[in-house]
């Protein structure tokens, strides 16, 4: 009847959510043994920010399967449902998640386990949020996703690229010029790296590469002016707490 109705076009909605995960331990371990059998090269977990038992059992199990890396997806961003409102606020702030991490791979280290790497994710889109994220996570967390604010890049770069086609560039542009090599600065290294190709490129994806060039050198920008040229030298000295609970956050005593 529920079938007949929907080809009818007369039934409720479906509607899919992503729950916490209702596999067995013992079946994972073996299935990543079967996929390594197989070929597999490389295998990356995504996990959102749950309470602190489930981030340490994911991590545990990452090191008893060999896993490459582990992704932790804080709020806002809600594990890839940021959409969805409960996904979202279901989560732990990305801040106070990374400060409980922390503290779980020091333990997992002082234990004597070899370490997958670990990415964080969950409202990242400026340069300064990047380089504290690594400045806190560091020496265990030492990668940072940015989802949504990338592709807001893509979106807007896109619209500027239909605007300058049907020569109605925005007032604000016109300061740069009115095609796209004088508004996507970015094009000329694109070039540099790609040849001709660089010239099939849509706005889109030239805003994504600016976007993410920004990013770039804001982060080596912060590294430079802490004195440290290389990635492994980031550490917590790097920042400092104006707040009662920052300084809390930086302590480890924000949550207990």
């Amino acid at each position: 009847m529920v079938q007949e109705a929907y080809h009818k076009k007369a039934s409720p909605a479906f509607y899919t959510y992503g729950r916490l995960p209702m596999w067995k331990e013992t079946y994972l371990v073996d299935r990543i043994a079967y996929l390594r059998g197989l070929g597999m090269k490389n295998v990356y977990f995504k996990m959102a920010g749950f309470d602190p038992e489930d981030l340490e059992h994911v991590l545990r199990l990452a090191v008893t399967c060999g896993v490459d890396m582990v992704t932790f997806d804080g709020a806002g961003g809600g594990s890839g449902y940021s959409p969805c409102k409960m996904m979202n606020e279901w989560c732990l702030p990305t801040v106070c998640m990374e400060s409980i991490l922390v503290k779980i791979l020091e333990k997992l280290k002082a234990e004597g386990l070899e370490l997958p790497k670990v990415a964080l994710t969950g409202g990242f889109v400026m340069e300064d949020q990047v380089y504290k994220a690594l400045a806190l996570g560091a020496p265990h967390i030492s990668m940072v996703g940015i989802c949504r604010a990338a592709m807001a890049a893509a979106m807007s770069a896109k619209k500027v690229g239909e605007l300058i086609r049907e020569g109605k560039v925005p007032k604000a542009y016109t300061k740069y010029g009115t095609n796209l090599d004088e508004i996507f600065l970015d094009l000329p290294e694109l070039r540099g790296i790609y040849g001709d190709a660089a010239d099939s490129f849509s706005p889109g994806a030239i805003g994504v590469y600016s976007y993410l060039n920004r990013v770039s050198f804001g982060v080596k920008h912060f590294a430079a002016l802490n004195r440290k040229f290389s990635l492994e030298h980031i550490s917590k000295r790097d920042v400092f707490p104006l707040t009662r609970d920052a300084k809390d956050l930086l302590d480890g005593a924000w949550m207990k």
